[in-house]
């Protein structure tokens, strides 16, 4: 990861990146998406870069090498974790299952039990006490892996706040609004470039003496994935926007945008399969590239159903 070109979206100018907001960093993952190009370095450390804000050293190592990544589950909704236990010294121990980029990246930022609060520390990966053990998943252009902390080294970042400076549960829930949005936008990305292939396939194929996209039900799926790939833009955006400008339903937006972008991308993924047949889920065809992604957003960084909670948790006061 380094601070310059679309790797620099989002960060500082004064740290050598290339400035921007949730918008741009919106662009940048629906472009990713479209492209199918490794991202889960990027994405961790476009959530884990807020808690490296006041600690130079950090900062410039994350920035400047190969990323950082929040050692939280990456299934969780982010803020849904168990803290690890830190000791007296700084050591750290225990396990965290699924974190994403966690075998690309050279920072981990671990929440760890602070009292009845929670606090950030900085561990590093490479450091003594720190198991990093990969897994496999059907996309192939993320990875996440288990890591396991026994008495690792660390340095503390973001406490339970009272310093002027934000606290770790509130840069953790600004972690988790971001996630739901550049998840939602990668899933917008990628439902864009299937539509575009099962729509070329479909001019290609013929049965019955005719190309399949003359057929009333092609049509119409087709169509549907369109009018999913139109609404998810203005949800994902105007959820972009939201987090940008610290609106107060910021998190019901972007709740909204994780959890019905993603969906209907998964929903994409099967009709475009459907349109391409056997062939679309095969080697031969770049659309099983777009398709694993479409799917594993759905589920990463929190399920819709686990969004939907959200977002009805914090509409439940108005009602």
């Amino acid at each position: 990861m380094r601070a310059d070109g679309w790797s620099g979206v989002g960060v500082a100018e004064d740290v050598g990146g290339q400035g921007g907001g949730m918008v741009e960093l919106a662009l940048t993952a629906e472009e990713l998406a479209r492209h199918t190009a490794p991202s889960a370095a990027w994405l961790a450390t476009v959530l884990a870069l807020p808690a490296l804000e006041g600690h130079p050293q950090a900062l410039a190592r994350a920035i400047g090498g190969t990323g950082a990544a929040l050692a939280v589950s990456a299934e969780s909704v982010i803020s849904d974790f168990r803290p690890l236990a830190v000791d007296a010294a700084g050591r750290v121990s225990g396990a965290v299952p699924r974190v994403l980029a966690a075998g690309e990246v050279g920072c981990l930022v671990v929440p760890v039990a602070a009292g009845s609060a929670t606090a950030l520390h900085l561990v590093d990966p490479a450091g003594p006490g720190v198991r990093i053990t990969p897994r496999s998943l059907l996309d192939r252009s993320r990875s996440v892996a288990d890591v396991a902390l026994d008495g690792a080294p660390s340095e503390p970042l973001a406490g339970p706040g009272g310093d002027g400076r934000a606290g770790a549960a509130e840069l953790l829930a600004a972690a988790a609004a971001r996630a739901a949005v550049l998840v939602a936008a990668d899933s917008l990305g990628a439902s864009e470039r299937m539509l575009d292939l099962a729509v070329a396939y479909s001019l290609q194929r013929r049965q019955f003496g005719a190309p399949i996209g003359s057929f009333q039900a092609v049509k119409h799926a087709a169509a549907t994935i369109l009018v999913g790939v139109e609404a998810a833009r203005s949800v994902v955006y105007f959820a972009a926007a939201s987090v940008q400008n610290g609106d107060p339903q910021a998190i019901a937006h972007a709740a909204a945008a994780k959890a019905q972008v993603t969906a209907t991308g998964a929903h994409a993924a099967d009709s475009a399969l459907t349109m391409h047949g056997a062939i679309g889920y095969t080697w031969e065809h770049d659309l099983q590239l777009f398709y694993k992604r479409a799917k594993l957003d759905e589920f990463l960084c929190g399920s819709p159903t686990a969004w939907n909670k959200i977002l009805a948790n914090h509409l439940l006061p108005a009602i």
